[in-house]
């Protein structure tokens, strides 16, 4: 049993009634994930009709505006945070069914976006003479859009040439980076984390070594550095957000490089067991409030019914160190649970 829990075994007692009560919650994005944790089979009968009632939940429905957006709007495939791509990854994230029809003109619309000549020339894709092996590119965005093709059951004929291009694209190092500095010469975790969880994500699902084997070899460059620290000096890694709450806080729904971020790929990829994650672990149990739920301690989404930048049509929730949020609550002890704490 961790050391915390046994020092506070009034939260842990509190974290399992939260779980418990979310399990009963008219919402079923949150009845479904938490139902998950309590040991509801996710290939059961149950489960499936759950999940299916996520269809119709009020955040699906918010999300899915991007469904009737005008279409001048629409074109811009990556809008932060209301474009197709975008949507289709929060999509994901809240467990939308597999398979909906409806969707799979956003997933086309991805698709042609990221084979166009545009997204394959600078300054969205660079390669420079004698670095042919560092190719310049924001790989983010491939790795969420294969990821959530294959969460939502949306693969398509080019999903596979998107998964090869993005494994050619890796660096020496494990990593991906979009730094157009020619002096670049290391991946950016910011850029790494979500590429690995796609390639996984399809690997696995499709029993393609190549893909898995890539996102093994991101999971080791961050490994190296216990998921948020510097090998040099010890500190805490500094993305490229000046003025914005590090890795250190959880920022959700957009997620780059944060703690919980950072434990939830290591979960994906089998990797939580591995010691190196356990400073990660222990940072994010401190976090734990008394209620036994998880602060949205960081976020650069506003929710609005309209198109606006850093928008989002759902509500996330309430965001604030000392308040818990149940979407980052659960994803925060179903994290720590799998770590057996």
């Amino acid at each position: 049993m961790d050391a915390r829990a046994q020092v506070h075994p009034e939260r842990s007692a509190a974290s399992v009634r939260l779980i418990e009560t979310l399990a009963t919650s008219d919402d079923p994005v949150l009845a479904h994930k938490a139902r998950l944790m309590l040991g509801l089979d996710p290939a059961s009968p149950q489960a499936e009709a759950l999940r299916g009632l996520i269809a119709d939940s009020p955040m699906a429905h918010a999300l899915l505006q991007v469904l009737d957006q005008d279409p001048k709007t629409r074109h811009h495939t990556y809008r932060k945070w209301q474009g197709p791509h975008w949507s289709l990854t929060c999509l994901a994230m809240i467990d939308y069914p597999p398979g909906r029809s409806a969707l799979r003109p956003l997933v086309q619309q991805v698709h042609d976006w990221m084979f166009s000549r545009h997204f394959l020339e600078s300054p969205l894709t660079a390669a420079y003479p004698g670095q042919e092996d560092r190719v310049r590119h924001c790989a983010s965005m491939d790795g969420n859009a294969i990821w959530y093709s294959t969460r939502l059951g949306l693969v398509e004929d080019r999903t596979p040439a998107l998964v090869d291009r993005l494994i050619g694209w890796q660096w020496p190092d494990g990593g991906w980076n979009c730094d157009k500095r020619p002096e670049a010469v290391q991946s950016s975790f910011q850029e790494t984390l979500i590429p690995a969880r796609g390639l996984w994500a399809y690997g696995k699902t499709h029993d393609y070594a190549p893909a898995r084997d890539a996102a093994q070899r991101a999971a080791e460059l961050v490994l190296q550095r216990r998921l948020l620290w510097r090998r040099s000096d010890g500190a805490l890694i500094s993305p490229e957000w000046s003025g914005r709450p590090g890795p250190d806080h959880i920022h959700y729904p957009i997620q780059f490089l944060d703690v919980l971020f950072a434990l939830q790929v290591m979960v994906d990829l089998d990797r939580l067991d591995d010691p190196r994650c356990s400073p990660a672990l222990d940072l994010l149990d401190a976090k734990r409030l008394p209620d036994g739920g998880f602060p949205r301690e960081a976020t650069s989404v506003t929710t609005a019914d309209q198109v606006i930048s850093r928008g989002s049509y759902a509500d996330w929730g309430p965001v604030g160190r000392g308040t818990s949020n149940p979407l980052v609550s659960l994803a925060a002890l179903d994290v720590l649970r799998r770590a057996g704490r």
